[in-house]
């Protein structure tokens, strides 16, 4: 009692407002100094009036309890300044220390200053200066901060806290490290309570499965549950699967993408496009589909591209096939600058370059059309090097005339050469229909055959001579004889109007750029002392003649 006296009257003789001056503003609830300090000392220093004290300092405003060393008491702006083991207790739940701190009664506001750190049941925080609002439950650092809750930790150069919410928001060089990924990014916020993260800038998502990337979302530190928009990608050492969208569950190795989707096998220059693709990681399976995707491998020969409704990657399982397999159903479409195809399903084994075309394949290789019940080309070195044609074979080809030569059997073989087909042996009830021209301008007649085994060659991607090599039965029809039923054989079918284009084939995933428009040269107009050039003479022109055709083998 005795040591309370002088800081009584000290309190009790304080000068009263003058009249005239400035209202002062509505101040908060007084701060209570509680009983237990070793001394009190006051006075006034610089015209401002202090109270010290000094031992086992406990202040009290509500709710917020504030202990230290040693303490300066500004009664008049009801703020204090707090030295040494500074401790501040909002709520018995949220709890900060520090070296040095102040706090503004009126305001409520804290700021704790050297090795602080502020904890509550679900995290703790560690930094060097830490500004804290106790009206708003904000508190925010500027100098880099550490976050640990039981599952994860949390750095960054920003932060803020809201204490009600449990809701942290991070800015620059934010990292969250889980048991199982690293995430690497500019702005984060994170929900201690949920332990979900949102992302709002470029992240990125390691882990022992593979990475993911994305510059919007959130992803689920407890379900490993991942929901990314904008640029988003998951990527494998073997894969990179992304999208406008992208969910991924890492529990269930299995993601979705949607809009602009787009997979990649970094092994072989492989991609497929799409409006949405399914990953299952587990499998080694991707399955894009959606206005037909479209996948494009480039190689240093070609560029192959193939399109359909649905396309699936299926991984390579060494050792048996380490490159994998391409599945693609309805509507298929191929195109590369030297064959052009349709079918209705088709595989493509990229361990040995073979594709498998069924259900009413059609192919063009130049001038020549190839159909049969199914198909199978084999590639060597990037290019076409054999195809093969099982059940109902059918090779039609035009001539300089637009007559259409024909060959049918049960089977063919065809063999390219510089992207051309050079020969085609036709295996068993082979038939064929050859006009013969006169210098390329007149029809002399139609040779029509029947054989057990044809071989076709030809030059410059045209048909050239037959060789009847079992059993041949030949006929050769005059111009004046043949009639319109002699002119096709059984089953024939010229199907050029559904050749795919490159920008058929290519669809939106793909788009040709747009060539800029040529700008015009402006008129120059002639002056009245200009004389007329004389008119350029016309060269002749030269007509080269074509080349005759070779006599037919009988």
């Amino acid at each position: 009692m005795l040591l309370l006296l002088p800081v009584l009257a000290w309190a009790q003789q304080r000068p009263a407002a003058r009249p005239g001056t400035q209202p002062v503003p509505q101040k908060g609830q007084q701060i209570e100094l509680l009983p237990g300090a070793g001394q009190l000392v006051g006075g006034t220093f610089n015209g401002v009036e202090i109270r010290k004290v000094l031992g086992n300092v406990q202040f009290r405003q509500g709710t917020t309890l504030l202990f230290c060393d040693s303490a300066y008491q500004y009664t008049e702006r009801n703020s204090l300044e707090a030295f040494s083991n500074v401790r501040i207790v909002q709520n018995d739940t949220i709890t900060i220390t520090g070296d040095r701190g102040t706090y503004d009664g009126d305001t409520r506001k804290a700021r704790m200053t050297g090795n602080v750190t502020m904890r509550d049941p679900r995290m703790t925080l560690t930094t060097q200066l830490l500004d804290y609002d106790l009206n708003n439950n904000l508190a925010y650092y500027s100098t880099g901060g550490h976050l640990q809750d039981p599952e994860n930790t949390l750095d960054s150069q920003f932060g803020y806290y809201n204490t009600q919410s449990k809701v942290f928001s991070f800015k620059r060089n934010v990292k969250l490290v889980t048991k199982d990924n690293t995430i690497d990014t500019d702005t984060l916020q994170y929900n201690t309570v949920s332990k979900i993260a949102y992302f709002f800038g470029p992240t990125r998502i390691k882990g022992k499965q593979g990475n993911l990337y994305a510059e919007n979302g959130t992803y689920n530190t407890v379900t490993k549950i991942s929901n990314f928009a904008r640029n988003a990608k998951i990527e494998t050492p073997n894969y990179l699967l992304g999208g406008d969208k992208l969910y991924y569950d890492e529990a269930r190795q299995y993601g979705v993408a949607t809009g602009r989707v787009s997979m990649t096998s970094k092994k072989d220059n492989l991609v497929i496009r799409g409006d949405v693709g399914r990953y299952w990681r587990a499998q080694g399976r991707a399955k894009v589909y959606g206005s037909q995707p479209v996948m494009r491998n480039i190689n240093a020969k070609d560029t192959l591209y193939l399109s359909a409704d649905t396309l699936v990657s299926v991984e390579g399982r060494p050792p048996q096939n380490k490159a994998g397999v391409i599945y693609a159903y309805r509507k298929v479409r191929i195109f590369r600058s030297d064959l052009q195809g349709r079918c209705d399903s088709l595989t493509y084994d990229r361990q040995d370059s073979v594709i498998y075309l069924s259900h009413d394949p059609v192919l063009w290789n130049k001038g020549n059309q190839l159909t049969s019940d199914s198909m199978e080309i084999q590639q060597r070195k990037g290019q076409i090097d054999q195809m093969r044609l099982f059940g109902h074979a059918f090779s039609i080809g035009q001539d300089t005339l637009l007559n259409f030569n024909q060959v049918k059997g049960r089977n063919m073989v065809a063999y390219f050469r510089d992207k051309s087909i050079k020969k085609i042996d036709v295996l068993g009830n082979a038939e064929s229909l050859y006009y013969a021209l006169e210098g390329d301008t007149a029809v002399s007649g139609v040779n029509k055959s029947l054989s057990a085994t044809m071989a076709l060659r030809f030059q410059d991607g045209k048909l050239n001579t037959i060789s009847f090599l079992t059993n041949p039965e030949a006929q050769f029809i005059p111009p004046n004889e043949l009639k319109p039923e002699d002119a096709k054989l059984k089953d024939f079918r010229w199907r050029a109007k559904e050749r795919p284009t490159r920008r058929q084939t290519l669809g939106k995933h793909f788009a040709l750029p747009v060539k800029p428009k040529k700008k015009t040269a402006p008129v120059k107009t002639k002056s009245a002392t200009t004389k007329k050039a004389a008119p350029a003479r016309k060269k002749p022109a030269v007509v080269k003649p074509k080349p005759t055709p070779k006599p037919v083998k009988k």
